[in-house]
């Protein structure tokens, strides 16, 4: 429970747990861009879960060089990273004692951030009309693809309980890419939203 009666919000429990500091007001002057470049939620879900990856790297003692950290969290999370990759990276965190699966239960999403920011420190952002409905599409394709990966997920338990299917532990990534054919830029669909466009003039 939180310091006012009401429960705690998962950002605020792992901000206690993994001993992130003062990472709320970042994450707030970030968001709100007070003297600097103003952050999506979604940059802001990364930098929040990458803090998370930094802090159980300093809590197993594991040795890292710098920009390693950074690298660790791409390679668990982007879409583009091969299987080959993301098996080494994460026998290589759990050779140094830290729970991977656990870690990334904790990772957070923008959602997550924005009723954070919102609704426990009482933050407000004026988006403009053209924003909220950037925000709102995506919020839909967001929506779309939580259920398709769920619908994979479904159907690829249902074969491999019925013996029809061979599989080890796996996990599902569903992308979607947008390719211009006037520029030829291809784009992840978030990218290109958080862009307001592709490379044509």
């Amino acid at each position: 429970m939180g310091g006012d009666g009401r429960r705690q919000s998962k950002v605020e429990r792992l901000v206690e747990a993994y001993d992130l500091g003062n990472i709320g007001a970042d994450l707030e002057a970030a968001w709100l861009g007070e003297g600097r470049e103003r952050q999506s939620l979604r940059k802001l879900a990364d930098r929040f879960n990458q803090a998370l990856l930094m802090g159980a790297l300093r809590d197993s003692g594991m040795s890292v060089i710098d920009g390693e950290p950074k690298n660790f969290y791409r390679l668990l999370t982007d879409d583009d990273v091969s299987a080959g990759q993301r098996v080494e990276a994460r026998n290589r965190l759990e050779r140094n004692g830290i729970d991977v699966e656990e870690l990334e239960e904790d990772f957070v999403t923008y959602q997550a951030v924005r009723h954070y920011l919102t609704e426990v420190r009482g933050v407000t952002y004026e988006q403009s009309d053209e924003g909220e409905q950037v925000e709102r599409e995506r919020d839909s394709i967001d929506r779309l693809q939580a259920r398709v990966e769920t619908v994979v997920r479904d159907t690829v338990d249902r074969l491999r309980n019925a013996g029809t299917l061979s599989i080890g532990d796996y996990r599902v990534f569903v992308s979607v890419d947008i390719l211009c054919q006037d520029c030829g830029g291809q784009f992840g669909i978030g990218e290109l939203l958080a862009a307001g466009g592709c490379d044509c003039e």
